[in-house]
């Protein structure tokens, strides 16, 4: 008798599933990003990815793990010039959270943070600029903070300043839960 190898065993896993060692049950989330000269940007501000999946020169898409926390950022222009700022900064959920559909964003994400408009965008990237000159990652500042920033943003009040000693607060919060 002739013992042919099973398909099934030949078979690699889904390349997502290789992500991490995950077996292909935990829920990912997938970004879209692309770049088309003077016309479109959508990239990632900051954000620690599990995977990037290249679709082709100017599209990509960015797999997130649960939990995670980044931030994208979209510009769009015309022949007369820019047409739409738009800053986001997001959580992704797990299959049993609450998530926000947003475009581009697969299968959605909670919305922690969203300014549209040049001025918007341009004051909450200072905020993560100073953030980061203190020595602190973006992913891991306070999602109350970025959804706080939010707020103020849209209410035209003055942004709180992220400090260390309000990430440390944060941090001691979180390990006594």
């Amino acid at each position: 008798m002739n013992a042919q190898p099973s398909a099934v065993a030949a078979t690699p896993p889904p390349p997502l599933a290789v992500l991490a060692g995950l077996d292909g049950s935990a829920p990912v989330t997938r970004v879209s990003l692309a770049y088309i000269a003077q016309r479109i940007d959508i990239h990632l501000r900051f954000g620690n990815q599990a995977h990037t999946i290249r679709l082709d020169r100017s599209r990509r898409v960015a797999v997130f793990l649960p939990g995670a926390v980044f931030c994208r950022i979209l510009w769009q222009a015309n022949d007369y010039g820019t047409v739409r700022w738009q800053l986001m900064v997001m959580q992704t959920c797990t299959s049993l959270d609450a998530a926000q559909r947003i475009p581009g964003v697969l299968p959605g994400a909670r919305l922690l943070l969203d300014a549209e408009g040049e001025s918007a965008v341009r004051a909450v990237l200072e905020r993560i600029d100073a953030i980061e000159a203190l020595g602190i990652a973006p992913v891991a500042v306070s999602p109350a903070y970025w959804r706080t920033l939010g707020n103020r943003l849209s209410a035209c009040l003055p942004l709180p300043a992220y400090t260390a000693e309000r990430h440390a607060a944060w941090l001691a919060g979180r390990s006594l839960a």
